[in-house]
């Protein structure tokens, strides 16, 4: 089964570059855009070689995960369009409740996963890393930002090693191709992405309602410092406002995040 568009996502004026392999989507896509390629457009692989996340870590991913990058030309400013990581998180969150549930209908199973969003940009099966998300931008020649969304999606196999447990859809009893998620994804995406042009308060809302850890003991690390306290919920400009023993309400733009018993080995 090839790559495809789904039908809203063709509706609104995306097109497709799919690849039997590839070193990294977003990567690609940054290039194209450089070459003067304009959005809406989506680049996408089941076999991502030289996959990237955040911090320049690399992404592990066996052939038959999703690697998908989405390419757009926004006329903001670098920090509005940071939030569009938010809609990101959404759209993933919405493709993957709808693939995994008619996936489990079709095996004759019932009910649906538990998803979550794990702030700044990680999607949560149970409490394991199913799929995280990668935002990169660059100034055009006409004064507007090119800005790629690459997510990546565990579907048949997760990484071991890693500083969040990982899993897969494949070992959450879930059988679907990439192929599947990703059209389901791409009129998702067209659905947030939409939502997300009118203003950040419903991206927002929806978003803090599948907040993983909201209200839970939390600890970010940013740089060499640590940031520990009570997840409170995220301002209009998507950080993190964490309530420290105190009571201040502490702003945090990046870091990684310990959630629970692990949120007091990452304040140590």
């Amino acid at each position: 089964m090839p790559f495809a568009l789904g039908p809203r996502a063709k509706s609104a004026g995306y097109r497709l570059a799919a690849y039997d392999s590839i070193g990294s989507t977003n990567a690609e896509a940054l290039l194209r855009a450089r070459a003067g390629e304009r959005s809406p457009m989506w680049f996408v692989t089941s076999d991502q070689t030289a996959g990237r996340g955040r911090r320049h870590r690399a992404w592990i991913a066996p052939r038959g995960n999703l690697a998908c990058s989405v390419l757009e030309a926004l006329d903001t400013s670098p920090a509005i369009a940071a939030t569009l990581g938010f809609a990101a998180g959404l759209a993933l969150e919405a493709a993957l409740r709808k693939a995994s549930h008619e996936a489990l209908a079709r095996a004759g199973g019932y009910g649906d996963l538990a998803f979550s969003l794990k702030w700044p940009n990680d999607l949560l099966a149970g409490h394991k890393k199913l799929a995280g998300i990668l935002l990169e931008a660059e100034a055009m020649a006409d004064g507007r930002l090119a800005v790629v969304v690459g997510i990546g999606t565990n579907v048949v196999g997760a990484p071991e090693g890693t500083p969040t447990p990982a899993t897969s859809l494949k070992a959450r009893g879930v059988d679907i191709g990439a192929q599947e998620l990703f059209a389901t994804l791409s009129d998702s995406w067209a659905e947030f992405r939409s939502l997300w042009g009118r203003g950040f308060g419903d991206i927002r809302r929806l978003w803090l309602e599948r907040a993983a850890g909201l209200g839970a003991a939390v600890a970010v690390q940013t740089g060499g410092s640590t940031v520990a306290g009570t997840f409170d919920t995220i301002d209009e400009a998507g950080s993190m406002i964490v309530r420290t023993a105190s009571g201040d309400r502490v702003a945090v733009t990046a870091g990684d995040v310990y959630f629970g018993s692990a949120a007091s080995v990452g304040a140590a």
